[in-house]
């Protein structure tokens, strides 16, 4: 057990993301973190407001981790080398950090998200890359959903062992960043209805 003293928010955030990629990230509660401090659960609330205080501050954290790995992978990259690199690092930490990932997938609300550098970034890396594409709103936002959903999708499945064909997952991943970067190429521009 961690000694009592010096207790901290940020602290205790690295320990319950420990504790996510550990037991996952639902099952992280305050009476555990108190356990892994050797504290009364009370002791918490001197750092944290509640259990969504905490899962919002895990959820940041682990966005800030992400989008480092990720903007390190696409520097100097442009076109499908930065979607395959944005893609590889994306899908990196999921499997890595499994906790850690699905707090990034919780819901935050929006204004937090504006007073954050990290949230911030990850829209200007992902909105950047895209922009190679000449992608514009709102073909962007459109975008961002689809990647989203196919790297969310396809590394909730690896990690749940939901690919039970002989087929190698890395080979079906590396043909999915294909067809992505093709639909990005032929993106279905909308027509513009105010003529």
């Amino acid at each position: 057990m961690v000694p009592r003293a010096g207790l901290t928010a940020e602290r205790l955030t690295e320990a319950a993301a420990d504790l996510a990629d550990e037991i996952g990230f639902e099952n992280v509660t305050l009476a555990a973190l108190a356990k892994r401090f050797g504290v009364k659960d009370a002791s918490l609330y001197s750092h944290i407001r509640n259990l969504q205080d905490l899962r919002t501050r895990v959820a940041l954290l682990a966005g800030a981790e992400m989008i480092d790995r990720i903007a390190v992978a696409v520097a100097g990259r442009a076109g499908k080398d930065a979607l395959a690199a944005f893609a590889s690092a994306y899908r990196a930490y999921a499997l890595e950090r499994p906790g850690r990932y699905a707090a990034t997938q919780i819901r935050i609300d929006q204004s937090l998200i504006a007073r954050t550098p990290a949230l911030r970034r990850t829209a200007e890396i992902t909105y950047g890359m895209l922009r190679a594409y000449g992608l514009d709103e709102p073909d962007l936002t459109d975008a961002v959903r689809l990647l989203r959903a196919t790297f969310h999708g396809y590394c909730a499945l690896e990690s749940a062992g939901g690919f039970g064909a002989p087929r190698d997952v890395q080979q079906s991943w590396d043909k999915a960043v294909d067809a992505l970067h093709v639909a990005l190429e032929h993106w279905p521009h909308e027509e513009n209805t105010d003529d």
